[in-house]
């Protein structure tokens, strides 16, 4: 049984649907992160069985702890989710109410659920009694808009049923990602609860993972955008608060990197050319080189060549 870490040295992957697959948390786990999230996996795909779910799922043993991140609203198919995800090994889940792309809210899933606080309860009532009580954590927003806050009563309320930590990430679901994370939230409410307090937002660098730990007081932190551009940022998180300072790869460290992910991508990606799949990835994180505009232009060509041909050219 795996414990999950709750400490300022254990930053988290955060769940990011289109990204977290089993590739990306074995690049992310081989570069620090304690602990990662699936991506979003839906609770009514799993039972109706839809094609597109269970390699959602994929993971092997090395790839722990690991906690699989749950989206839908309707607590009949999230208890089934749990009760057949439970079968299969997995320990440990999320219920996914931060989501504010569309597609997800208008199907009342996502931060959707927002708009009914009471039923959030129920769905996690379901959860928590099949999967126990500490293995269920809910990941929120601030609220749909800024007339109906959830902060800090539905934490509360969820932490008395059971749930074994809240995650954070303090916008507004009509914010989406514009403005900035208020992180005078996640101080109130670390300050309010009994259980750990995972800090997400606005997490761009380690230095500002470290900066939200120390000056909001949550347990630990998970970054999303910040992993996508820098894979190697949790062992810049733990270098700072071991108050070392960030290492800056070398651009040869860096092509080694995206060449370990790329291996990794046609090892365990299932279906047809994981090249396509990973392009997109790979772009995101030449970020910082001189000439990443070209070599992100070549990567996501159609008519790309072979990466490794594009990485050559590139980055000698």
């Amino acid at each position: 049984m795996q414990t999950l870490p709750f400490s300022a040295d254990t930053p988290w992957l955060a769940p990011l649907a289109g990204y977290s697959d089993l590739p990306f948390r074995i690049l992310c786990r081989e570069n620090g992160a304690a602990c990662c999230t699936t991506e979003m996996v839906s609770a009514k795909g799993l039972f109706y069985k839809s094609p597109g779910t269970w390699p959602l799922l994929q993971t092997v043993a090395g790839d722990a702890p690991l906690i699989v991140q749950l989206f839908g609203s309707e607590a009949c198919y999230l208890k089934y989710a749990v009760v057949e995800l439970r079968k299969k090994g997995f320990e440990y889940f999320d219920l996914n109410i931060g989501c504010s792309v569309p597609k997800v809210m208008r199907q009342g899933a996502g931060a959707g659920m927002l708009r009914d606080p009471e039923n959030i309860l129920v769905c996690a009532k379901a959860m928590l009694d099949e999967a126990g009580l500490g293995k269920v954590g809910f990941k929120l927003r601030t609220g749909i808009d800024s007339g109906h806050s959830v902060i800090p009563d539905l934490p509360l309320r969820l932490q008395e049923l059971g749930a074994g930590w809240i995650t954070l990430h303090p916008r507004f679901a009509n914010q989406s990602f514009r403005g900035e994370a208020d992180w005078s939230l996640l101080k109130s409410l670390a300050e309010k609860l009994s259980i750990p307090l995972v800090g997400s937002g606005d997490l761009l660098t380690a230095a500002l993972g470290v900066r939200c730990i120390q000056e909001t007081g949550v347990a630990t932190v998970m970054y999303a955008r910040g992993a996508l551009a820098k894979p190697s940022i949790f062992l810049d998180h733990k270098r700072l608060v071991r108050g070392e300072p960030v290492y800056e790869m070398t651009s040869g460290e860096l092509k080694a990197l995206l060449l370990r992910h790329l291996r990794l991508a046609r090892e365990w990606t299932r279906g047809k050319n994981p090249e396509k799949r990973i392009r997109g990835l790979l772009a995101a994180h030449v970020h910082s080189l001189p000439n990443a505009k070209n070599l992100r232009a070549d990567l996501c060509r159609d008519d790309a060549e072979a990466i490794e041909t594009i990485l050559d050219r590139w980055i000698p």
